[in-house]
């Protein structure tokens, strides 16, 4: 039989599309409040490469993305999406703006070698992790460069994210030497 490997912590990225400035600074405090605190916040980005969302959230959407300082278990991502939807209805209630939509919220994570993103749409190219949930590879890392495929997102392909991404696959990349410097340390201690 194969040993099964648990996987290592990730990074979770919230992606914060918002009809104006206000909306965005709520979207980011309920983020904190439930995900914890961000250890990288990315500049705002005018999100228009598509109009897909400009009937729900306005002309001019504001394009932001949130780095979760405390690593989180992969398998929580379709959890994350279900709290994250909940979040956008509250976020429009108490908002109150002319948009049904004012607040977009995609979550997602990052580890060294890709950006995965959950969805409540199945296509050809996601995979369904439960509970009414799919997600998708975006884009991968390899040899030093953010990769594309025919089914990535023209912002996420235009390379506009990829400096915010390479810092925060760094971030991870130092949160896991830490953990398993901290492991290795706790179990010499345990031998002695």
């Amino acid at each position: 039989m194969w040993e099964i490997q648990q996987p290592q912590p990730v990074k979770l990225i919230i992606g914060i599309l918002a009809a104006d400035q206000r909306c965005l600074a709520a979207a980011e405090s309920a983020v904190a409040e439930a995900f914890g605190k961000a250890d990288l916040v990315s500049p705002v980005y005018p999100f228009d490469m598509t109009a897909y969302y400009q009937q729900q959230a306005g002309p001019a959407i504001l394009r932001r993305f949130v780095s979760i300082e405390t690593p989180i278990d992969p398998g929580r991502l379709g959890g994350v999406k279900h709290q994250t939807n909940r979040m956008e209805m509250q976020l429009a209630e108490v908002l109150a703006t002319s948009w049904p939509r004012p607040v977009n919220l995609d979550p997602g994570y990052l580890e060294p070698s890709k950006l995965v993103l959950a969805s409540t749409k199945n296509f050809a190219h996601r995979v369904y992790i439960g509970d009414g949930m799919w997600a998708e590879v975006t884009l991968t890392y390899n040899k030093g460069v953010w990769q594309v495929y025919p089914y990535t997102f023209p912002d996420f392909k235009s390379g506009r994210y990829n400096a915010f991404l390479s810092t925060a696959r760094e971030k991870l990349a130092a949160q896991r030497r830490d953990l398993a410097s901290s492991s290795a340390s706790s179990t010499d201690s345990d031998t002695e």
